[in-house]
């Protein structure tokens, strides 16, 4: 059994070369494997490894006075769910194309929208009802396994297209309305709630903690509907076992939450779904199209 912890912190960071240096030398001699950016805003990051590591990485990043207050959400895994170890430095930590937009203090992102919990998030639809939209600052491909109950999903491909949706006007029609910005754990939803208040939308939120806190407390008893996509081998994560099934088989239609690879697929499944051998991505597909396809080679 291994640990999986995501985390972030939005913190001035001096030099974030050193810390690249320090948290490469860091995770090498504590096995563990992942994924870390840092740059001048502060630190993003998810590794895996077995339990007495994870905590030994979290205690001595905390030790670093700017990376006091890291807050960190563990999951579990049966096995590494990261092939190998990166640690980047970055102009942003999450790559939404405007840098020069982004302010940052001790506290934290400046700007942003205001945090809710996962019962204030409850609350508020409670109090006002369809008045409320949660928008989806993921990847829309994201979305297709889970979502939050009548949420907007922009129709983006990458993080970055956000800014040009947002610039673009295509959703002006919200901005006097409560938004409940969210996203995987959190991270995306600091920058973008801030990115949203900038450009006149006046009642701007963001979970805290995300999905994943969401999950955690209200499990699928609330209005989070589906799985969550991850992004490590896991590809997706339930919080209950019974768990809505919201994605759909691009090929039959039929209810799936699974993800495979595009340059993994047999070249006539392939090109049964429209793309080209050696497309790269990754499509929603259920086991019998899979095992059809695989017995048919």
């Amino acid at each position: 059994m291994r640990k999986v912890l995501l985390y972030y912190l939005f913190t001035p960071v001096a030099d974030p070369e050193a810390v690249r240096l320090w948290q490469i030398a860091l995770c090498e001699g504590l096995d563990l494997r992942g994924r870390i950016i840092v740059s001048e805003h502060g630190i993003n990051g998810t590794v895996c490894g077995d339990i007495e590591s994870c905590r030994a990485y979290v205690r001595r990043t905390r030790e670093y006075q700017p990376f006091h207050d890291l807050e960190v959400k563990w999951s579990s895994a049966d096995e590494q769910v990261f092939p190998r170890l990166r640690v980047k430095v970055r102009a942003e930590l999450v790559s939404f194309g405007a840098p020069g937009e982004l302010r940052v203090d001790e506290h934290g992102v400046v700007g942003g929208g205001r945090h809710l919990s996962p019962a204030q998030v409850d609350q508020l639809v409670a109090e006002r009802g369809d008045e409320v939209v949660f928008f989806d600052g993921r990847n829309a491909f994201e979305a297709e396994v889970g979502h939050f109950a009548g949420a907007v999903v922009p129709p983006v491909e990458h993080t970055r297209d956000f800014v040009e949706v947002l610039d673009r006007g295509d959703y002006d029609d919200l901005k006097h309305r409560p938004i409940v910005t969210y996203c995987t754990g959190g991270i995306r939803c600091e920058v973008l709630s801030a990115l949203m208040r900038a450009r006149g939308f006046d009642e701007v939120y963001q979970i805290d903690g995300g999905i994943v806190r969401y999950g955690e407390q209200r499990g699928d008893d609330g209005l989070w509907q589906g799985s969550l996509y991850i992004f490590d081998d896991r590809k997706t994560i339930t919080f209950s076992d019974h768990a809505a099934q919201v994605g759909r088989c691009a090929l039959t239609g039929a209810p799936t939450t699974t993800y495979y690879d595009l340059d993994r697929l047999p070249d006539d499944l392939v090109t049964a779904l429209g793309h080209a051998p050696g497309d790269v991505g990754q499509v929603l597909l259920c086991d019998d199209v899979v095992a059809r396809y695989a017995k048919a080679r």
